[in-house]
This record gives C-alpha cells, structure tokens and sequence, in this order.
C-alpha cells in the first residue's frame, strides 16, 4: 500500500514561546523521494517528527494515507512508517542481525522479541536485505560497533525496510559520513525507495546532495517554507535565503536542544 503525506497549516511552538514551524503546509506524493533542506535549527527534524508522532504539532494537522496522524491511528501508522536516523541508532554491542531484525519487532509477539526465536522467513529477509544494501555474510555477526560508518549506515537502511514501510523517514541521513559514502548511501536509499513504491522524506543540509537525489526540495528557514519545487530550479538567491541565519531561525530551537543538533 502507497501512501502520501500531507501537512495542512502545521505549526509548532515549543513551552518557552519559541516558534519552530510556522504554518507549513504541503503534500508529499505517494513514492516521491522529497527532501526537506535547510540548515540546522530551520524546523526539518520537527517536522519529521510529526508524522511518527514523535513531536506533536501545536496547531494544524497531517495526515498520512488519508488518515490524521494522532493518538487514535498512530497504532497502526508507525507499523508503515520507518525512520533512518543520523547516528544510526544502532545497539552497538548487538550483531548486524539483530539489529536489522530489530526493524521488525513491531510485527512480533513480546515473546519472540525476549527470546530470539524469530521467524524463519523474518530470518530470510533480514539476509536479502543485508545483501540489498551492499553488505556481506561476515556482517550478519559482526558487532554493530566494529563497524564503519558507512557499514553502520547500511544496516540502518536494512532495518528500515524489514516490514517494507509506505514511508521512510530519514533524519540527516549522512550528515555523519563524509562526502563519498554520503553519495552510496543516499544512493542505495533511492533506489530501495523506488524498487518498493515507498515515499521517502529526507532532511539534508548539503545542497549537492539535494540536487542529486531529490524529485522535490523543500526548503525551509525559520520554519516556514521558503522554497519548494524541482532541485534544477533552485536559483542563486534561493540558496542565499536558505542557508542566511537569522535570530528567530535560533530561537526556533530551545536551548536544551541545541547542543543536540
């Protein structure tokens, strides 16, 4: 099943005051790889955030397939949506396995998860989809920790499509990897994207990046959106207003949080 993703007027205001969206609005077609660009404090890790109902949004709403994003659907949304994130949230002492199968544990009793006995079929996956993403047999035991980078990425990406999502949310992605592996893996992301129809919405703040694998950019700047179309027709003075730092885009991120970014 595809899905769309669709933001109506949503804002965000953290409890001191501070204004991190400032009604956004946009539709995100089902199988479209978007990408949410700006720099860091521009609102794109909020927004994410909203549709997994990590963060809710102070006014506005979105909806995911048509259905609002909210206590009563989140259930069932979350089993659709899976997340790619910049530190790879890996268990480091836990194998590759493991950790790729831990993309599944939502469709799994609690049993299976404390003793291990996964599936056989689960077990299958998780090896074709360590081999989808350019990974090895040796990795299936190796520590997640013993891992490069790029390597620990990889596994992310597997993880993300155990139960084959409608959407991948990616959270800077590849901020954590430098320029070349950044390439593989935003490349191996697309393509898995489009082999299995699934939308993709990413957040980048490397522009040559955005150009290179976005059917769309939205650019966003104190929380609002300030651009929004094909990567090919970004301008010069569309760049300058993206990444042009102004008061308010820090103060649309709370203090506890900025050491975090």
């Amino acid at each position: 099943m595809v899905m769309d993703i669709r933001f109506d007027a949503v804002s965000k205001i953290w409890p001191d005051g501070t204004r991190a969206l400032d009604d956004v609005s946009f539709t995100v077609p089902a199988g479209q790889f978007c990408v949410l660009l700006g720099h860091s404090g521009a609102g794109k890790s909020t927004l994410l955030r909203c549709v997994n109902g990590l963060e809710t949004s102070t006014g506005g709403a979105v909806q995911v397939g048509g259905q609002s994003v909210g206590p009563a659907s989140l259930r069932a949304l979350r089993r659709r949506i899976a997340m790619v994130h910049q530190h790879f949230a890996l268990v480091p002492r836990a194998s590759g396995a493991a950790n790729v199968m831990a993309g599944a544990v939502a469709s799994l009793p609690l049993w299976r998860v404390l003793t291990g006995l996964y599936p056989t079929p689960l077990k299958h996956r998780v090896c074709e989809l360590l081999q989808a993403v350019g990974l090895e047999e040796a990795h299936l035991v190796r520590r997640a920790e013993r891992l490069s980078g790029g390597q620990q990425q990889r596994l992310g990406l597997a993880r993300a499509f155990m139960l084959d999502p409608a959407i991948i949310l990616a959270d800077e992605p590849v901020a954590s990897l430098d320029p070349a592996i950044s390439h593989d893996v935003l490349s191996l992301l697309r393509s898995q994207a489009r082999g299995r129809g699934t939308t993709v919405l990413c957040s980048l703040h490397q522009l040559d990046l955005a150009r290179a694998f976005a059917d769309r950019v939205v650019a966003l700047h104190s929380g609002r959106i300030i651009f929004d179309g094909p990567p090919e027709t970004l301008k010069g003075s569309d760049i300058s207003n993206i990444y042009t730092k102004s008061d308010a885009s820090e103060a649309a991120v709370p203090l506890r949080l900025r050491f975090a970014i």
